[in-house]
């Protein structure tokens, strides 16, 4: 990607959270930002606030959930209709659901929403994103990874539910396909380059108020000191998936982080991901399941 362009970032799931600070800063910094998100009230709130914060900056709203296939299609149609796309930011998704649950298409509801979606919205993006002078794909990572392997036996958890697990392996579905998705673009000569990106422990409780956004709810002071030691606010925690999303000198394959203890906390750097998210077996099975499971796949 050329250093100091003008880019076009596409931002998921940008109404609140991380990914609201993210298309903040990213406005912050010149470039223009399109919240693609499921509720059209809420995107529009979230646009308002950015500009709020960023004098003269450039926000659009896209209506698209990632649980509901056909709106995934719908969506990334809009966006390549309104104009290219240099950046997705692949940031939405669920955490956590004490019950299973299912998307419109009938997937496991964090397993559908975080990867299978996504998986699908690059599918459709890609001709975008090779279009552009150095396109690139930038996937939510977890440190959840490193606790978990993918069950794509079982990849919507039928057998047997829990939802913490649930959100550990979509997420390692996640950096699982964006390694790979790097690995099969480069074999292809493609000028897209897929980086994988974590915002550490990121609190809401420890977050820059953003009303009506983001209304933290502060512990007490000494609890708020004690959470510090270990974990930060989410506008802290969205500097690396910024840093990896429009830094002109990041690589295509890399992992970006905060640098500090456990990866927890501190500035973005590149940082190790446990071996089994780039096991090459593991990816291209999932490859194949995901591309079937959606009916679509990217073609490189």
């Amino acid at each position: 990607m050329p250093a100091d362009r003008r880019l076009r970032v596409v931002v998921t799931g940008a109404t609140a959270g991380l990914g609201y600070y993210a298309a903040e800063r990213i406005a912050s910094l010149g470039h223009q930002v399109v919240i693609a998100a499921r509720s059209p009230e809420r995107a529009v709130r979230a646009a308002d606030a950015v500009r709020d914060r960023v004098a003269g900056a450039d926000v659009s709203t896209v209506d698209l959930d990632l649980a509901d296939l056909s709106s995934v299609r719908s969506g990334a149609d809009a966006l390549t209709a309104a104009g290219g796309v240099d950046a997705v930011l692949l940031n939405a998704g669920v955490v956590g659901s004490r019950r299973r649950q299912t998307t419109a298409d009938g997937f496991e509801l964090q397993f559908g929403t975080n990867h299978l979606g996504h998986f699908a919205l690059v599918s459709h993006l890609l001709p975008a994103l090779a279009a552009a002078p150095g396109g690139r794909v930038v996937h939510l990572g977890s440190i959840s990874h490193r606790f978990v392997r993918l069950d794509l036996d079982d990849p919507m958890m039928v057998a047997s539910y829990s939802g913490a697990v649930a959100y550990a392996r979509s997420k390692l579905a996640v950096m699982t396909f964006g390694f790979e998705l790097d690995r099969r673009l480069r074999a292809a000569g493609s000028s897209v380059r897929s980086v994988v990106a974590h915002p550490g422990l990121s609190l809401e409780s420890l977050s820059d108020p953003r009303p009506p956004v983001v209304e933290p709810r502060r512990p007490p002071a000494v609890v708020t000191s004690a959470l510090h030691t270990f974990s930060q606010g989410k506008e802290a925690g969205a500097e690396p998936l910024v840093h990896a999303t429009v830094d002109g000198a990041v690589q295509g394959g890399e992992y970006w982080g905060p640098a500090g203890w456990f990866q927890l906390t501190g500035a973005p750097a590149v940082v190790a991901a446990k071996p089994h998210a780039r096991d090459r077996s593991a990816a291209e099975r999932l490859w194949t399941v995901s591309a079937d499971l959606t009916t679509t796949e990217p073609v490189l």
